[in-house]
């Protein structure tokens, strides 16, 4: 932790910190896009022919000469007639060998990515598999997870401590694989670690098996049954202690475990009792928990925090806010573990339901960030979430639009969080609460272990609210305008219309004019709201993330 003297200075240089690490990699600044992008990003054809079942994963760390070595083997299934395949692994990390039906198949490299060429033509229909091995030395990690790769470093007693965080970045900077979050292992993937037996070992999912080398080094086989994300398969090892505990959930019991280092056993479990309120609020916004087959953990982590499915990763300090203070200044947000509640979040929201293209990480984050005003909510009333969502739009920049470049691994803005929460906090006004709820949770019905785009989100919240609400995605997502509601007030007339915005749009509004609430539906077009008595002045709805403008 960096500790800053609290100058006009350090105060301002916080500000900003806590507005662009939110961001989990620094994806949104890149402005000129080459042919390593577009293979990145995009479905080239050495992808589109083959879809992946399964990754099982594994992996050595040295710590010392910070390098690694292992083997992913894919299994895939075909799905049109291919021979060239796309492998990604980043440089300087090496593949060193694919086999295939016991063959060495031919391996060509093309900066970040690899094509790997089959003897014939594989049939239609039919399931593959592929051993990949691997070693070299990853990209180390400068600011996880935020400018993320392995993470190689100490706990407080001296002893290796060891993870990674690559989301953006991509599962490829350490293994090989088909690194586009629109293919997912349908059926799962495993993940076998092999470290000193002095230390612990930790994936996403269920531990499967445990083996005593007899060398001095054990390996620790864990495994998911449900889709994943590449960038969560995600190894965290060091000097850890476990315990578990039952939560009574929707769909029965679910299985939670915590892995915290050894000396921090009893802050962690005063802390972690958070995760109760956290699964129950969430259940009753979103639905059942979406993983129950893998069950539910907080892991400890060499850095801040992700979230790594069913392997939740935790590095707040085991304190309330977000390490320690509060983003949106209404005091709300210091009475619960931030990422406990937003990493926790992603397993409905980046986990179960995932953007296709990382251009459309809004989904991921727009709707993780509004789950920290749910769970405010929950624990202390509507105002208070209100205050909550509120506070935060004193970090929203409105510099690019949230929604990124598509095909070549680009994200947009940071305001994907705030503005991305307010946007939905807009919406929740207009459809009110019982109608939001049912967004949610059909959200996480229909698209439950599905990857979408922005597109599927926007059609099914309009078609399911029985509101046109794409002019509203049009403004927030696509554009950096916020509307502004422009308004003359004459005597027992009121004027209104929306200026600064996309063509067509229709927002409602809540409003009081004087001693009576009313909706209004401003256009482009000036409107008017006739009165027999002489109200007084207009107060906006303080939900709605919209300015305000009286003019003569």
């Amino acid at each position: 932790m960096i500790h800053v003297k609290k100058s006009i200075g350090a105060v301002l240089f916080m500000h900003l910190f806590a507005i662009i690490s939110l961001s989990a990699q620094p994806l949104n600044s890149k402005h000129k896009f080459n042919h390593q992008d577009t293979l990145r990003g995009s479905v080239t054809p050495e992808r589109a022919w083959w879809d992946v079942q399964y990754y099982a994963v594994s992996v050595q760390p040295f710590y010392t000469e910070k390098k690694i070595k292992g083997a992913n083997i894919i299994t895939f299934k075909v799905l049109k007639p291919g021979k060239l395949m796309q492998i990604d692994l980043q440089q300087p990390m090496s593949l060193d060998m694919a086999t295939w039906n016991k063959q060495s198949l031919t391996v060509v490299r093309d900066g970040n990515v690899y094509y790997i060429t089959f003897p014939a033509t594989l049939p239609v229909g039919s399931t593959q598999t592929l051993e990949l091995q691997f070693s070299g030395g990853p990209r180390v990690a400068v600011n996880p997870p935020w400018d993320g790769g392995w993470i190689f470093t100490k706990d407080k007693q001296g002893r290796p401590w060891m993870s990674v965080a690559c989301q953006g970045l991509g599962a490829s900077v350490w293994y090989p694989c088909k690194d586009y979050q629109g293919d997912e292992p349908d059926n799962g993937a495993s993940l076998s670690i092999t470290v000193a037996d002095t230390l612990v070992a930790v994936g996403n999912g269920r531990l499967h098996n445990t083996n005593n080398n007899g060398n001095g080094t054990t390996t620790y086989t864990w495994q998911v049954v449900n889709p994943i994300n590449n960038y969560n398969i995600i190894p965290y090892i060091g000097k850890y202690i476990h315990w578990h505990k039952d939560y009574p959930g929707l769909k029965g019991n679910l299985d939670c475990d915590y892995y915290v280092l050894d000396y921090n056993e009893q802050k962690a479990k005063a802390q972690f009792v958070q995760a109760d309120s956290m699964l129950k609020c969430f259940e009753y916004w979103y639905g059942p928990y979406p993983f129950y087959e893998d069950g539910y953990k907080l892991v400890e982590a060499p850095h801040l925090g992700m979230e790594h499915q069913s392997a939740v990763a935790y590095g707040n300090g085991f304190e309330n806010g977000y390490r320690g203070r509060d983003l949106s200044g209404s005091g709300w947000g210091k009475k619960w573990d931030f990422i406990i509640v937003h990493e926790s979040g992603h397993e409905w929201f980046a986990n179960s339901i995932t953007s296709n293209d990382i251009a459309d990480m809004w989904i991921h984050e727009g709707f993780t960030n509004y789950s920290e005003t749910l769970f405010t909510t929950c624990q202390f009333g509507t105002e208070a979430g209100n205050d909550y969502v509120i506070g935060t739009r004193k970090q929203i920049r409105n510099d690019i639009p949230i929604i990124g470049h598509y095909g070549v691994n680009q994200e947009g803005s940071g305001d994907m969080y705030y503005k991305g929460g307010n946007m939905l906090h807009n919406i929740r006004q207009i459809v009110g609460d019982s109608v939001f709820r049912q967004l949610l949770l059909g959200l996480n019905k229909t698209y439950y272990h599905k990857t979408v785009d922005t597109r599927d989100v926007e059609s099914f919240m309009s078609k399911h609210s029985g509101k046109d609400l794409s002019k509203i995605f049009d403004q927030y997502l696509r554009t950096v305008q916020i509307p502004v509601l422009e308004y003359k007030n004459n005597g027992s007339q009121l004027h209104y219309r929306w200026t600064n915005c996309v063509k067509g749009f229709n927002m409602p509004v809540k409003v009081t004019w004087g001693n009576m609430e009313i909706w209004l539906k401003p256009t482009e077009k000036w409107n008017t709201q006739i009165s027999k008595n002489v109200p007084g002045e207009l107060k906006v709805d303080r939900n709605f993330y919209i300015e305000v403008k009286k003019t003569e």
